[in-house]
Parts: structure tokens; C-alpha cells; sequence
């Protein structure tokens, strides 16, 4: 099967073979991982017998998918041009993901609201769009929901329990983050207001 055919299980199809060929023409080995809890998507430089080495998260919906690759694929670009010469995310790092990006943007394959939410990201793009709440929110609401709601969404005082299992009571928001207390430890916690948690009872 076409390297193309793949990536449009993944992406927009029309970004597909924009993907496969820099895929080609870097030499990259690009892999479709499976869902890391720490990161969306990784780059490694060449090492010894190794290449160019990309890796996402395949349980990106198609629109992170393509962001996060074009941001993987500015730091593969990134290294060419200067290997450890420059910071990971600095301004040649943002130099060529707005490079990289203009493509899909001038093929449209974002709908209008994600659009502009990532033509603002890129006036200054960030270490990761989940630090940008504005294109974080924008990406996520073409996630497929399931059972599961974002914090922010719930009002203060609400009981939630996180993947593990662990009981949070939602408190008050400090700057970007809402303080919550664990019910099952009384410690207090930070989380984002766009962490995916699920409304728990508090007699459960």
C-alpha cells in the first residue's frame, strides 16, 4: 500500500502525499505509534546507523495528526540546517514550522475555526500545541468525546476521577491551571483545563 494511502487513514487526504513525499525525501523513518500519555509525537536525529526517525500518536483525531507531524518534521528540517547549534523550539525551530505548515493552509484541509486558531499559533508557535489552550481547544473538539468531558467544563466543588482511577475534588483556578484536591490522599494538584476527566459520585 502507498505510503499515501496510509497517512490518509491518519490525516486530511489531501495532506497525505504532501507528508509521504517529504517522508521520501528526507529518508525518514515514519511511525505511527501507539498512544503515549507524555507526548504526541517524537523526533530523533540521526545516530550512528540510524536515520531521521518520526513517531505519532495514533489516537490523534486527523487534525492533530497533521499538526503535530509538521511540527515533528521542523525539528527534522531544524537539524539538518543546524544540528545542536540551536534550541529545540527556538526561532529556527518556529521559522520552519510556519514554513511547513503554509501548505496546508493555503490547501485548506483545516476547517475555518482551526484555521484561524492555527494562524494565530503561528505568530509564535510553542514547545507543543497542548501548551497553547486556544489550538488545543480548537483541535479537541474534533476528538471523538466517548465518556469523558474536559475539566473546564465542570463547574467548582465537582468530584471527577482521572484514568487511574484517583478521586480529585475541582477547586478554584490559579492563572492557567485549576487546583484540585486527590480524595484519596488530600494532596492538592494542578491540571489543565482541558484534561480529559470523567464525573465521578462521591459516594463511589
Amino acid at each position: 500500500m502507498e505510503k499515501a494511502e496510509v497517512l490518509a487513514r491518519y490525516m486530511p487526504e489531501q495532506a497525505a502525499p504532501v507528508i509521504a513525499k517529504w517522508i521520501d525525501y528526507f529518508q525518514c523513518e515514519f511511525k505511527i505509534s501507539k498512544s503515549r500519555s507524555t507526548k504526541l509525537g517524537d523526533y530523533r536525529h540521526p545516530f550512528r546507523q540510524t536515520g531521521h526517525q518520526i513517531s505519532v500518536n495514533n489516537n490523534l483525531n486527523r487534525y492533530a495528526f497533521l499538526v503535530t507531524t509538521v511540527h515533528e518534521f521542523a525539528h527534522l528540517l531544524t537539524w539538518n540546517e543546524f544540528q545542536h547549534k540551536v534550541k529545540p523550539h527556538g526561532s529556527e525551530w518556529k521559522s520552519n514550522y510556519k514554513k511547513m505548515m503554509i501548505p496546508f493552509l493555503e490547501q485548506r484541509v483545516f476547517p475555518e475555526d482551526l484555521e484561524k486558531a492555527i494562524s494565530t499559533y503561528l505568530t509564535n508557535p510553542s514547545a507543543s500545541s497542548c501548551t497553547d489552550l486556544h489550538l488545543s481547544r480548537a483541535l479537541k473538539k474534533y476528538d471523538s468525546r466517548g465518556d469523558h468531558t474536559r475539566l473546564e467544563e465542570l463547574d467548582t466543588h465537582t468530584v471527577f476521577r482521572i484514568k487511574d482511577g484517583r478521586r480529585f475534588k475541582k477547586g478554584e483556578r490559579l492563572r492557567k491551571r485549576y487546583r484540585c484536591e486527590c480524595l484519596d490522599n488530600g494532596n492538592i494538584y494542578l491540571f489543565s483545563p482541558l484534561a480529559e476527566v470523567f464525573i465521578a459520585e462521591t459516594g463511589t
